[in-house]
């Protein structure tokens, strides 16, 4: 029998993308929570789980045989004006999650987290996705973070006009780390990054993927950080 992946946030940009990926490698079966009504922007081939996010008890019993737990719940396009919906979507999602996954038993939870790499302007939304990680090793379960820090693909283009100034950055040492750490990947290395992190769950109790790590997706079994603390 193939292994079940439970997946939030399905519908979405990134998740929608997982889920085709996933399904071409015919090794695994998935569930995918969704809210009624949602049901046609999820890839065919999933079986639908009807729940809110934002309640663990309305889908919790329903996640089991998934020995991984994929969580992509998040604000569409985040940007610093959107603190408070951080909190009531991003916050609110990942506990009920970690909630969820813990009253199923699965062994694996894989959370798209941001990079944790100072920033001013995103600081709210970073904070947000660093207490969620914390949260998530308090469970004990093992855990894969994803630390993106923008995802570019269609839709999902406008920071192709800051190359010239990532270029220019990197020259510098006072700003290098930041170019590497906030650096942009492609929606591909993204999923391919995903993708391997499922079928590889960590040894230790977590492993984080930073920019460097998905952006060397064909290799990122070399790259990623291993068992780094959060």
């Amino acid at each position: 029998m193939p292994e079940t992946i439970f997946i939030t946030g399905g519908t979405g940009y990134i998740g929608s993308r997982l889920i085709k990926e996933i399904q071409e490698k015919k090794s695994y079966s998935i569930k995918a929570l969704v809210r009624k009504g949602s049901e046609h922007k999820l890839p065919s081939g999933c079986e639908l789980v009807y729940g809110d996010a934002l309640k663990a008890e309305t889908y919790k019993d329903q996640i089991t045989p998934a020995t991984t737990f994929v969580h992509l719940i998040g604000v569409p396009h985040p940007s610093p004006s959107k603190k408070a919906l951080f909190k009531s979507i991003d916050g609110v999602s990942v506990q009920e999650a970690a909630k969820a996954a813990r009253f199923a038993g699965v062994k694996h939870f894989v959370y798209l987290s941001v990079s944790q790499f100072p920033s001013k302007i995103m600081k709210d939304y970073q904070e947000v996705r660093a207490n969620g990680e914390k949260l998530l090793v308090e469970t004990g379960l093992k855990c894969s973070f994803m630390r993106p820090w923008y995802v570019l693909g269609p839709g999902h283009r406008w920071p192709i006009i800051l190359f010239p100034i990532y270029g220019l950055m990197s020259l510098f040492p006072s700003t290098k780390t930041q170019v590497r750490e906030q650096g942009l990947v492609s929606i591909k290395q993204m999923i391919d990054a995903l993708v391997y992190a499922i079928e590889n769950p960590p040894s230790n109790q977590s492993r984080v993927y930073t920019v460097p790590a998905i952006r060397s997706s064909k290799n990122v079994q070399i790259t990623f950080s291993r068992a780094m603390k959060v």
